[in-house]
């Protein structure tokens, strides 16, 4: 199992933490932050899918006129747990 804190960078939430199981399984999300519907339904989508595939989709998202999104961040966060 692999558990990462991750402090996101321009985007209104502050904290996300992730945990991968050993098979590359995201087995839990939590945003602190942010839209919290979004981020909510972001975090229970990707739960149960495969880390490497979550990265894929949710990877270059954007926010308006930002250039990241809260999803960009938590893919980043989920890289950064793989150790990416």
């Amino acid at each position: 199992m692999k558990k990462i804190t991750y402090s996101p960078k321009g985007v209104c939430s502050r904290e996300m933490q992730v945990e991968i199981d050993d098979n590359g399984i995201i087995t839990s999300v939590h945003i602190s932050g942010g839209c919290a519907g979004n981020t909510q339904g972001v975090s229970r989508l990707i739960e149960g899918m495969d880390a490497k595939k979550a990265i894929e989709k949710i990877s270059g998202i954007r926010c308006g006129f930002k250039s990241t999104s809260c999803p960009n961040e938590l893919a980043k966060a989920i890289a950064e747990c793989l150790g990416e």
